[in-house]
């Protein structure tokens, strides 16, 4: 097939239904695709043959989906809705707001926005341009903003902003073409200020960010409610069509409401009832699907369709597994392009320096994804020493961690009764207490049984020193 079109399709929040799922792969099978491709942003991509536009029209006007070709001028709304009931929330953002807040969206936004709960660590606060964070006052926002040409940090709003009225911000925010003007965030906020009618709340707590930790999310797992669900991952970001109409199928079959997908180019099936999960992994079996990747392999940020950032991706890999290195926790991205957005632990970033390929090893304050200042652990090395200084690197990372110990009421008494330096006579059952010591006989306050001279007698009958046993 000679391709001649990049077909990106917008999948609102990365939610989607198996049967409208269905109908984009039939529509890319149609259009002589294998493979669909998912992007950063929860999207899906596959390249199409020449003059696609009118079957294209058709299908997606049908399931009121929008798409471009080639020109990528719109982008799509990110959200953190494929954790609910699998990752830590905020009780109040249920299924409801999130579809209520992407359906307000009617039209196409030329500004990257994330609607997202900070509670969960799978799908990153900040990388969009606009970037509502839910906080802990019921349907209130925090709202940043991140603009790289007024500065790469975000910047916060000095108000909450209500569900119904994030939508009037972003589009205020669109219409303007606010990279168009040399304005700073304080000439922003007044704008909206004058142009934009908002419900707000004062802010009264500062946002707290999620823990630096990355979850497992490939395979079935158990879900709060007595059913499963299911991450699904395939280390080249190539599809298979026929792979993914059999699960779609499998999806309208056994009533699985929506399909979720992630930014890590995978995507997340919810709601697997106990009678249907033996069906879902022989389907599994049936297509050869490997659902035990190594948790190094799933936690890389890549380019969509960069055969450069996906071969280094696998030598590191590679080397890393022969290392026998656990990366737990950290996630990697990978930076061919000034344009691409961080949210990772450790950044492997390319430097273009002559004939050979360099590159900076950079990480994340704290190795929290979510902060966006980087520091530089190497700069200009060689591909075949970035895997050993990623292993220095990592030791960093666990040795950062600082895990609170809090001791058991039942362990405290065993320890302590252990550990008390206390000594009975066995003639006159007088106790000698090493936190007490014995004043009468010039023993200080803290001195242990062992440290009492030979000659130490009991102060009551004078018994020997011999003549005491610990007591236990």
């Amino acid at each position: 097939m000679q391709v001649k079109d990049l077909i990106r399709v917008f999948v609102k929040g990365g939610i989607i239904s198996p049967g409208d799922f269905l109908k984009v792969l039939l529509i890319a099978e149609k259009l002589g695709a294998q493979h669909i491709h998912f992007g950063s942003r929860q999207d899906i991509l596959f390249p199409a043959k020449e003059k696609s536009k009118e079957i294209l029209d058709e299908t997606f006007q049908a399931i009121k989906t929008e798409y471009e070709i080639n020109t990528f001028q719109y982008q799509n709304i990110l959200s953190s809705y494929l954790t609910l009931d699998i990752l830590p929330g905020k009780k109040w953002l249920a299924s409801h707001i999130y579809h209520y807040i992407i359906n307000q969206f009617d039209y196409r936004t030329k500004l990257r926005v994330n609607v997202v709960d900070p509670s969960q660590s799978l799908v990153p606060l900040f990388t969009g341009q606009v970037n509502f964070i839910a906080s802990n006052q019921e349907n209130y926002w925090y709202v940043y903003l991140r603009f790289k040409h007024i500065q790469d940090t975000p910047w916060q709003m000095p108000f909450l902003v209500y569900t119904e009225d994030l939508v009037k911000i972003a589009k205020a925010l669109d219409e303007i073409e606010i990279q168009e003007k040399n304005w700073d965030y304080k000439q922003v906020f007044e704008y909206l200020n004058d142009h934009s009618k908002v419900n707000t709340q004062p802010v009264t707590e500062n946002l707290v960010l999620p823990e630096p930790h990355f979850p497992y999310y490939e395979g079935i797992h158990r879900q709060s409610d007595e059913k499963y669900w299911l991450g699904l991952y395939w280390r080249t970001n190539q599809y298979k069509i026929s792979t993914l109409k059999a699960i779609a199928e499998r999806c309208i079959e056994t009533e699985i409401g929506k399909v979720t997908l992630t930014p890590w180019k995978s995507f997340v099936i919810k709601g697997i009832l106990e009678k249907d999960r033996l069906g879902w992994e022989k389907l599994m079996g049936k297509f050869g699907m490997n659902l035990r990747h190594s948790a190094l392999e799933l936690n890389w940020h890549l380019p969509a369709l960069d055969q450069e950032a996906l071969d280094l991706k696998f030598y590191l890999v590679r080397e890393l597994d022969k290392l026998d290195v656990s990366t737990y926790g950290l996630t990697f991205t990978i930076k061919t392009s000034s344009d691409i957005t961080l949210f990772t632990s450790v950044v492997i970033e390319k430097v273009e320096n002559g004939e050979q390929d360099m590159y900076n090893l950079l990480y994340s304050k704290s190795f929290n994804p979510n902060l966006t200042d980087y520091h530089c652990y190497a700069r200009d090395i060689h591909k075949s020493v970035l895997a050993p200084l990623i292993v220095e690197l990592s030791k960093v990372y666990y040795d950062s961690l600082h895990e609170q110990q809090v001791e058991s009421p039942k362990v405290k008494s065993i320890r302590d009764n252990i550990e008390k330096d206390m000594y009975q006579c066995i003639h006159c059952q007088t106790i000698y207490d090493a936190e007490y010591g014995d004043p009468e006989a010039n023993v200080a306050a803290g001195t242990s049984f062992r440290e009492l001279p030979a000659d130490y007698v009991c102060p009551t009958c004078g018994g020997k020193k011999e003549g005491f046993q610990k007591i236990n």
